[in-house]
């Protein structure tokens, strides 16, 4: 071996087990209107996210591998600098939109249209104290190639429950891309970090910018129990959430614990696909509301390098003609390594 070589062998070794470094996680999270009653609107989701740990840099840290130091010196404009800890995530996600009516072939003109979204992103992630910015570029196809009925048939073939007839009518495959920013400040009432009883609040803004989703959004969560990790929120759905940010407790630190969190989001909709329609091709569509408010509550368990949180969300109507509001629930695993 030659003499760098050994030095990126020793990179990773002192990364793999320097005392300061927090290890890889690994989160996988579904969604699905089934764990709220329904079975319409967004329909089911799959998101696997891969954490880094906290890095010196995006471009020569050896946490990372080469084809991400490649990639980040192309996106240095997304990177944040200057700050105290950083990291990088990267996911793949697939989400299903559909209409009421199931057993209907035909184009449903007063709901929404049939749609599915298959996404692969990048994102970084930089703290000071208790302030947190992100910044995340997604990349992806709407449309058949989604693989959206498949993937639906498939589970509503596992749960016994009826299939959509409608698919023929879905959006049509349509590059999509959209750029995430968003800005958190937490306040917690255990400043030093001690086990035991506590409660913190993480106040969010931001905002999403393409083709996929045109938005901004403002919002909050307030957790409340026993050992609360270091982090900026527990809501799966937030760009920041799921054990995604950087910490300042060190890797041996994995204390076991529980918490309950309550969410809220209130956001302005410039555009979203899923019911503004094709913005390249005709299609189907709907009259989008431009205000919508979101809540969700849930409960986290944290036991050693496992995380379990399980989550419901309620959204006000998010198009004219929709006749119920939306309800669904998302169940997340996380694996520290």
């Amino acid at each position: 071996m030659g003499v760098g070589g050994t030095a990126v062998a020793q990179g990773r070794e002192a990364c793999r087990h320097g005392s300061t470094r927090l290890p890889p996680t690994v989160n996988f999270r579904v969604d699905n209107d089934l764990f709220g009653g329904q079975d319409q609107g967004y329909s089911n989701g799959v998101q696997l996210t891969l954490v880094s740990p906290n890095l010196r840099d995006y471009t020569d840290d050896p946490c990372l591998p080469r084809l991400a130091h490649w990639v980040n010196r192309h996106l240095e404009a997304l990177q944040p600098s200057r700050f105290e800890q950083q990291n990088m995530i990267a996911t793949f996600a697939q989400g299903i939109f559909t209409p009421t009516d199931f057993s209907r072939s035909d184009l449903i003109e007063d709901d929404r249209p049939y749609a599915a979204g298959l996404l692969v992103g990048l994102g970084y992630n930089a703290r000071e104290g208790d302030r947190l910015r992100t910044t995340q570029l997604q990349v992806g196809i709407v449309g058949p190639a989604a693989l959206g009925e498949q993937v639906q048939d498939a589970v509503h073939e596992v749960t016994g429950s009826e299939k959509f007839r409608g698919w023929d009518n879905q959006l049509r495959n349509e590059p999509v891309v959209r750029l995430i920013h968003e800005r958190m400040r937490r306040v917690s009432a255990n400043h030093d970090g001690d086990p035991g009883w506590s409660w913190d609040a993480i106040g969010h803004y931001g905002g999403s910018l393409g083709n996929l989703t045109t938005f901004a959004n403002l919002g909050g969560e307030f957790r409340f129990g026993r050992n609360l990790p270091d982090d900026f929120g527990s809501t799966p759905l937030r760009p920041a959430g799921e054990n995604t940010a950087p910490t300042r407790e060190p890797q041996s630190r994995y204390p076991s614990g529980f918490h309950f969190f309550l969410t809220v989001d209130a956001r302005w909709v410039l555009h979203d696909i899923t019911l503004d329609g094709n913005l390249f091709r005709d299609s189907h569509s709907v009259a989008r509301r431009p205000l919508v408010a979101y809540a969700g509550y849930g409960v986290a368990l944290m036991h050693r390098r496992w995380k379990f949180a399980f989550a419901r969300y309620h959204s006000t109507r998010e198009f004219d003609e929709q006749t119920e509001t939306p309800v669904f629930g998302s169940f997340t695993v996380s694996r520290a390594f």
